[in-house]
C-alpha cells in the first residue's frame, strides 16, 4: 500500500472514529440527534457553518472555475462574505424563535411561523429536491479526489461506496454531533492545505503570486478581467446577491444554526467568518497557477486542475495529505446533507400526515432513511446522470426562493399571509424550473434591454416573480380574512 493510499484510508477512519465517539454521554433523542440539544458553543457552530463553505465543490470547483473562466471566480469569495453580514441580523431571531418552540428543522420554522402544516411540507419538498443533487456533488467530488490521489488504484465507484458507508455509520450513531467533531479535523486540514498550496505553488513556478498573475495575463490578455458582456460586472453583482441571499436557506445550514447555545454565537461568527472566507483565495491561486502548468483541460475536466498540479508537483506523501483533506471536504458536508434530508422526510413530510407519531419514532424513521438517501446519492454519483447536473444548477435558485418568506416572517407586523408565502415560493420555484429547463437567460428573454440588464443572473427574474406573487396573494387573502400574519403576542 502506497503512502498516499494509506493517508486516504486514515482520513476515512479518523472521520468514522470521531463521528461515532461524539455520541458518548448523550442519549440520541430527536433534539440531540438533529440539533445537539442546542448546546454547541461558538467554536463548534463556527465549524459547522464553515463546513458549508469548504465542500468538494469548493475544493475542486473554485480552482477549476479560476482555471476555466478567470475573473468570474471571485464571486465565490464575495457571496459568502456578504452572506455572513446578513446572518448577523437574521440568524439570532431565527434561533430564538426555534428554541422557544422546540423547532428542529427548517420547515418547522415556516410551518410554525405561518401556522400552516401544508406550507411546512412544501418547504420540506423544496429542500429535499435541492439537497439530493448537492449530495451527489459531494460523492462525485469524493470519487474524483480519491481516484486521483490514489494514482488510480481506487476507482471512483469504490471510493463513493466506502464514503457513503462511513457517513451513514456516524450519522446514524451520533447525528449532528458526529459532524461537528469531524468538522474540527477537516477544517484544520483544509485550511493548512489551502494556505500551503496557495502560497507554495505560485512561488515555486513563478517566483511570487504577483508574477503568477502577470504570467497568466501575458499568456491570455483579459482573462483576469470581467468580460464586457456575458459574465460581466453586472452578472457578478447579481450572482453574488442571489447566492448570498440563499446561503443560509439550505436546510442543513439552518439545521446547523439550531445547534447554537445562544444567539450571540451568530454575532461572533459573523464577525470572524468573512476573514475565514479569504482563505478561498488560496484555492483560486492554485487554479491560476495550474492554468499554464497543466494546460489543455476543457469542460468538466477543469475541476481536476488542483489535483493534477498537486500530483505533478509533489511526492506521494503530500498528494496523500491533500487527498485526505479532500476526502473530509466530502464527508462533513455530505453527512449534514444526508441528515437534513432524512429529517425533512421523517419530521416534515411523514409526521404531519401521521399526527400520532412520537419523537422516538420520528428519529427511528429518519435513521432508517439515512442509508436510503445515501444510496440514492451514491447511485447518481456513480451513474453520472446528466439530469442531476440540471437539478444542481437549480438547487441554489430553489432555496433562495425561501428568503422573502423567511425575512417577512421576522417582521413584527408582517403583512404576509401563509397563502402569500406559499404562492411566492411556488411561483419562484416554478420560474426557476422553467428558465433552467428551457435554458433561458435575461438576454434571450429580453433581447432589447441594455447589455447590463441582459447579463443579470436569471435568478433575479424568479425572485421578482416570487415577490410579486407573495405581495398580491397576501393582499388578497389578508383582505378576505381580515387578518395578516400574527406575531406571538397576537398583534396583527
Amino acid at each position: 500500500m502506497s503512502i498516499a493510499l494509506l493517508l486516504l484510508a486514515l482520513a476515512a477512519l479518523v472521520a468514522l472514529g470521531l463521528g461515532v465517539s461524539a455520541r458518548s454521554g448523550h442519549e440520541m433523542g430527536l433534539q440531540q440527534w438533529t440539533v445537539a440539544g442546542r448546546g454547541l458553543g461558538t467554536l463548534f457552530v463556527f465549524l459547522l457553518l464553515a463546513g458549508e463553505i469548504y465542500t468538494t465543490f469548493t475544493f475542486l470547483g473554485a480552482a477549476g472555475y479560476a482555471y476555466g473562466f478567470g475573473a468570474p471566480c471571485y464571486y465565490i469569495v464575495a457571496y459568502g462574505t456578504l452572506a455572513y453580514v446578513i446572518s448577523y441580523f437574521i440568524l439570532p431571531p431565527v434561533w430564538t424563535y426555534a428554541r422557544e418552540h422546540n423547532l428542529v428543522s427548517q420547515p418547522d420554522f415556516f410551518a410554525h411561523k405561518y401556522k400552516s402544516k401544508p406550507l411546512g411540507i412544501f418547504v420540506a419538498l423544496v429542500g429535499i429536491v435541492a439537497l439530493i443533487p448537492y449530495l451527489v456533488l459531494q460523492f462525485v467530488g469524493l470519487g474524483v479526489i480519491v481516484e486521483a490521489a490514489s494514482y488510480g488504484s481506487i476507482h471512483k465507484t469504490a471510493s463513493v461506496l466506502i464514503g457513503a458507508v462511513v457517513v451513514v455509520l456516524y450519522v446514524i450513531t451520533s447525528g449532528v454531533r458526529g459532524t461537528a467533531w469531524t468538522a474540527v479535523v477537516k477544517d484544520v486540514m483544509i485550511l493548512s492545505v489551502a494556505a500551503f498550496l496557495g502560497f507554495y505553488l505560485p512561488i515555486h513556478y513563478y517566483g511570487s503570486i504577483t508574477h503568477m498573475f502577470e504570467a497568466v495575463d501575458k499568456a491570455r490578455p483579459g482573462f483576469l478581467a470581467f468580460a464586457a458582456s456575458g459574465q460581466s460586472v453586472s452578472w457578478f453583482v447579481s450572482t453574488v446577491l442571489l447566492t448570498a441571499l440563499g446561503f443560509f436557506m439550505w436546510p442543513q445550514a439552518m439545521g446547523a444554526c439550531y445547534t447554537a447555545r445562544n444567539a450571540d454565537v451568530f454575532r461572533k461568527n459573523a464577525i470572524v467568518l468573512p476573514l475565514y472566507q479569504l482563505v478561498m483565495l488560496f484555492i483560486i491561486f492554485v487554479g491560476f497557477t495550474a492554468f499554464l502548468q497543466v494546460p489543455g483541460l476543457k469542460g468538466g475536466a477543469t475541476n481536476s486542475a488542483l489535483l493534477k498540479i498537486v500530483v505533478a508537483s509533489f511526492p506521494p506523501a503530500v498528494v496523500g495529505i491533500v487527498g485526505a483533506a479532500g476526502v473530509l471536504t466530502a464527508l462533513v458536508p455530505g453527512s449534514l446533507i444526508i441528515m437534513s434530508a432524512a429529517t425533512l422526510c421523517a419530521r416534515n413530510v411523514v409526521a404531519p400526515l401521521w399526527p400520532q407519531i412520537s419523537d422516538e419514532t420520528t428519529v427511528l424513521l429518519a435513521k432508517i432513511l439515512v442509508p436510503v438517501i445515501a444510496l440514492i446519492g451514491a447511485f447518481f454519483a456513480i451513474a453520472g446522470n446528466s439530469t442531476i447536473v440540471a437539478l444542481l444548477l437549480m438547487g441554489y435558485s430553489f432555496v433562495t426562493q425561501l428568503f422573502p418568506a423567511l425575512v417577512s416572517s421576522l417582521l413584527p407586523n408582517s403583512p404576509v399571509t401563509k397563502w402569500g408565502a406559499f404562492a411566492g415560493i411556488a411561483a419562484g420555484v416554478a420560474t426557476v424550473v422553467y428558465l433552467s429547463l428551457a435554458h433561458q437567460t435575461m438576454g434571450t428573454l429580453f433581447p432589447a434591454l441594455p447589455e447590463m440588464v441582459r447579463d443579470l443572473n436569471v435568478g433575479i427574474v424568479a425572485l421578482i416573480v416570487n415577490l410579486i406573487a407573495l405581495g398580491i396573494v397576501s393582499a388578497l387573502t389578508a383582505r378576505r380574512s381580515g387578518v395578516a400574519l400574527r406575531d406571538e403576542h397576537g398583534q396583527a
